[in-house]
């Protein structure tokens, strides 16, 4: 028994609703973060290097989005098919992680761009980077008939990375709130 809502797993279970509903919430926050990096407090802040243009941000989170919906799908059809109650049990550890790291991930954009504080969005995308890696380590463990992980390194590495793009914000920045 799982301590999940049953429809969080019934989304996942179907593979369009597994994809779609990372995508759909990634582009509602896009929109808040497309108008919030146009504004004046984003554009005056010094941007650490190798920040890319703000075009590569929605394409990029697209198919991460993507790609860890059909991870989520995979791990509730390793969870309705496990054999014994261990293997249940990292199945729904793993779904419980992966929503809990899509409601760190949506945070993010009101945490940085919304109330303007890049330092709680740092600790933030540290927790979420985390409970990703966490999660990614989880859903490779079990039996899928693709790796998890193949869908979600990308998504580790981006958050590095992303991770990077955020310190490097607070730290060339310290002086504008």
């Amino acid at each position: 028994m799982s301590s999940l809502p049953e429809i969080l797993f019934d989304v996942a279970r179907n593979p369009f609703l597994a994809v779609g509903l990372p995508i759909g919430l990634g582009i509602a926050s896009g929109f808040a973060t497309g108008q919030a990096s146009r504004s004046n407090w984003f554009k005056t802040m010094t941007p650490p290097p190798g920040n890319p243009p703000k075009e590569a941000f929605g394409p990029v989170w697209t198919v991460l989005y993507g790609l860890m919906g059909y991870a989520s799908h995979l791990t509730v059809r390793a969870f309705d098919s496990a054999v014994t109650p261990g293997g249940t049990a990292q199945a729904d550890q793993a779904l419980q992680l992966y929503y809990a790291q899509l409601v760190l991930n949506l945070a993010w954009t009101p945490l940085f761009f919304g109330s303007k504080n890049k330092e709680l969005a740092l600790g933030n995308i540290l927790a979420l980077f985390g409970t990703v890696t966490t999660m990614t380590v989880k859903m490779h463990d079990l039996y899928t008939p693709f790796s998890t992980t193949w869908f979600l390194a990308p998504y580790c590495a981006w958050l590095g990375y992303a991770t990077y793009l955020n310190a490097g914000y607070v730290f060339l920045n310290r002086d504008k709130k």
